[in-house]
């Protein structure tokens, strides 16, 4: 701490704002359910034992001790006929008694599985957006993520709570109340707050390690907290920034807590980290000097496309199906952007029990955003590497993009039927734009295991309700 002098650093009033279980809050309202009672998950098939766990509520991860991602299989009853399942327990080592058998199927029986709903998900963040600009400038607003996003409150504090008896501490307290009730009249949807009178990184650490824990939902971390609650984050990777991969590096400078983090050598740290050893020692202290008004945006450096199929797929050449599919629509963003690529990487996973690698490779090619170009790079890779096998994930990632105005022919090149094919390929995306994704397809998309159709439905890789748009192609 002698290393800081806080009255130096800047101060602002930061509400951390994150909606509590988001997706599966939203449906439970949709019932008419309390988001906080009901045992709910949202699952990326509904109701099927082979569904992906998206979200889930409070009581559904307490009851059966599952965050947000996982498998229906990961759970210890069977999704579709809500019976304990012994092999599902068993995998993971669990101590299975009759009492507990009935206890999970108790609970399985009232639990609920809804298939996801990203348009509707969509315009209850824009409903919760609506709320927060009532409290700054949607300039001050900057969201996180679908279900979380800072509020600047510095210049607003002073109208919502003009009472200067208060302490600007409490009168944040004050303000941040108000936004979660206004949140839960707006969309029945309960959050939770951390809060800071100094910057962004506290906030965000008072709503991760405190504030969930809290009876108000809320917590406020400031520079007068800096020993007493971030050096006593108990566990290193619960500190925003820091993961395994990092916890290991620290650990070998016999860094094992922030506060041993926060009292270690800053040259040291930027000896092994570089500048970000510096911004780990300067976070350990409390010190964040972002700005909300200026939030961070990462360079692209890539753009890709990836889903989980519905099924094992078996044959080669329905496997190369969805692989056109997924380059074509990556292909389509790449010319949008005005951007060419000159990597083509290709992922695949396989099914559960085939004890095999998964594929991963990728291949330097000239600039091109060509749909066909791009589509021969991705099937010749696949084949290179793929030698049977049941497949149930797949990627497919253009990366080194350069601006489209580069292109490399060679001398034997039909340099006019190139060109010819990109004016065909642009009218194409022209009449997409114009009257949507599916109003021309390939005569493939009508075959069973194409991928097209079902995906033209979903936003951000799930669905719509029944405003889709195709993943990718927003």
């Amino acid at each position: 701490m002698g290393y800081i002098d806080y009255s130096l650093e800047p101060r602002s009033d930061i509400a951390f704002v994150d909606m509590k279980s988001f997706y599966a809050s939203v449906e439970c309202v949709e019932r008419g359910l309390h988001p906080l009672t009901t045992s709910l998950c949202v699952m990326s098939h509904g109701d099927n034992s082979k569904g992906l766990i998206l979200a889930s509520s409070p009581t559904f991860k307490k009851v059966f001790g599952k965050q947000n991602v996982g498998r229906a299989y990961d759970l210890p009853f069977n999704v579709h006929t809500r019976k304990f399942s012994h092999s599902n327990a068993r995998r993971q080592g669990l101590d299975i008694t009759p009492e507990y058998i009935r206890f999970i199927e108790a609970w399985a029986k009232r639990t609920i599985f809804a298939a996801p709903r990203m348009g509707l998900y969509i315009q209850r963040n824009m409903e919760i957006q609506t709320v927060l600009q009532n409290y700054s400038p949607k300039a001050e607003v900057h969201p996180y993520s679908i279900d979380e996003g800072f509020v600047d409150l510095t210049r607003s504090l002073d109208y919502f709570a003009p009472d200067k008896m208060m302490s600007r501490r409490n009168r944040l307290d004050l303000v941040s109340g108000k936004i979660q009730r206004d949140i839960w009249k707006k969309t029945g949807v309960y959050s939770t707050i951390g809060m800071s009178n100094a910057n962004p990184l506290l906030a965000k650490l008072a709503l991760d390690n405190e504030a969930k824990q809290t009876p108000t939902m809320r917590a406020n971390w400031s520079y007068e907290d800096v020993e007493s609650k971030v050096w006593g984050i108990e566990t290193i990777t619960d500190f925003w920034g820091i993961g395994s991969r990092t916890e290991k590096r620290l650990n070998r400078l016999k860094i094992y807590s922030i506060k041993e983090l926060a009292n270690s050598n800053p040259d040291l740290l930027k000896a092994e980290f570089g500048v970000m050893g510096l911004q780990l020692w300067f976070h350990a202290n409390g010190v964040d000097e972002s700005n909300v008004l200026e939030p961070y945006r990462p360079k692209a450096t890539g753009i890709g496309n990836s889903q989980v199929l519905p099924k094992d797929y078996y044959k080669q050449s329905d496997i190369e199906l969805v692989l056109s599919e997924m380059a074509e629509q990556v292909a389509i963003r790449l010319r949008k952007r005005q951007k060419k690529a000159t990597v083509v990487s290709i992922y695949t996973g396989f099914a559960r029990d085939v004890e095999k690698k998964s594929i991963s490779v990728q291949k330097k090619i000239d600039p091109s955003q060509s749909t066909k170009v791009l589509t021969g790079y991705v099937i010749e890779l696949f084949r290179k590497k793929y030698t049977g096998g049941a497949i149930r994930n797949i990627g497919v990632r253009f990366d080194g993009l350069v601006d489209e105005i580069y292109t490399v022919y060679s001398l034997f090149d039909d340099v006019e039927e190139i060109e010819k094919v990109e004016r065909v390929e642009q009218v194409v995306d022209d009449i997409r734009a114009k009257f949507g994704y599916l109003s021309l397809q390939k005569a493939t998309s009508l075959y069973e295991n194409s991928r097209t159709v079902a995906r033209s439905k979903l936003i951000g890789g799930h669905a719509g309700g029944g405003a889709g748009g195709l993943d990718g192609l927003a």
